[in-house]
């Protein structure tokens, strides 16, 4: 799995946390998010906020038991103007948790992959960071502007928690909806690295690797990231650089049935 040096992560949270709330009091609180539309701005700062000191909770208690799982959350300042620094304030504590003595401390992890718990928080957190702040900066009507080595790592983090047990508990329409008969499909960033992705009748599973596919959807990892996560369309493929080889219709057929509550 692609996975970022922790102190890159820890820096990129904050970073990206930081660009948010930039963007977030440019375009207002009450700013339906095009992105995601059933959320405004102020909608989505406070599910930003609240995720990362959720996820920073669960890494200082070292909570290994998901039923033991945070319950309170933390409350979205009323005065917008107090929003940056309430955004910070949960980024760096977030970022603070996943110190290196926490990297392989017993955590769990929702994905059951490979990863120790912090790691999959800290990837978590950071996706928060940089698809909401994608979110924000398109309700501020500012670009995109994502280190592909970052929108690689979180691509692998996507297609973790898609092919994941948790994913087919919580969203089984979707788990059921991307299993197959064998179909592949291959995500080339030319900047960063391949994805493979099989959809058996079991479940589909991915892998980094590259190989002859159904379809190939090629293009820098920034605009892979925001196409699988539905922040992009598969069409617009002028703006995003992205080629298609194959059968699109298999692409889509993905992207249409992966995405998540807000989109």
């Amino acid at each position: 799995m692609t996975e970022l040096n922790a102190e890159h992560a820890r820096r990129a949270i904050v970073e990206h946390t930081r660009r948010l709330a930039e963007s977030a009091a440019v375009a207002g609180p009450d700013t339906v998010v095009p992105t995601a539309p059933k959320w405004t701005v102020a909608d989505l700062v406070e599910h930003v906020g609240q995720t990362h000191n959720w996820i920073a909770e669960i890494i200082e208690r070292r909570i290994t038991d998901p039923t033991q799982l945070p319950t309170e959350v933390a409350v979205l300042p009323a005065d917008p103007r107090e929003w940056p620094t309430w955004l910070s304030e949960s980024a760096q504590r977030v970022a603070n948790a996943c110190s290196d003595d926490a990297l392989d401390a017993p955590v769990f992890n929702a994905s059951g992959d490979e990863r120790s718990g912090t790691r999959f928080w800290m990837t978590s957190a950071l996706n928060e960071s940089v698809v909401h702040g994608v979110d924000a900066a398109n309700a501020a009507e500012w670009p995109a502007d994502i280190d592909a080595e970052v929108a690689a790592a979180l691509i692998s983090n996507h297609l973790a928690m898609l092919t994941s047990p948790t994913w087919e508990m919580r969203r089984p329409q979707s788990a059921h909806a991307i299993r197959g008969t064998g179909q592949t499909l291959q995500w080339v960033a030319t900047d960063a690295g391949a994805w493979l992705v099989e959809r058996r009748p079991e479940g589909a599973t991915w892998r980094p690797e590259t190989q002859q596919a159904d379809v190939t959807v090629s293009g820098p990892a920034q605009s892979l990231l925001l196409t699988l996560t539905r922040r992009r369309r598969l069409a617009d493929r002028e703006a995003t650089g992205i080629t298609v080889d194959g059968d699109v219709d298999l692409a889509q057929h993905w992207l249409d049935n992966t995405g998540h509550d807000a989109d």
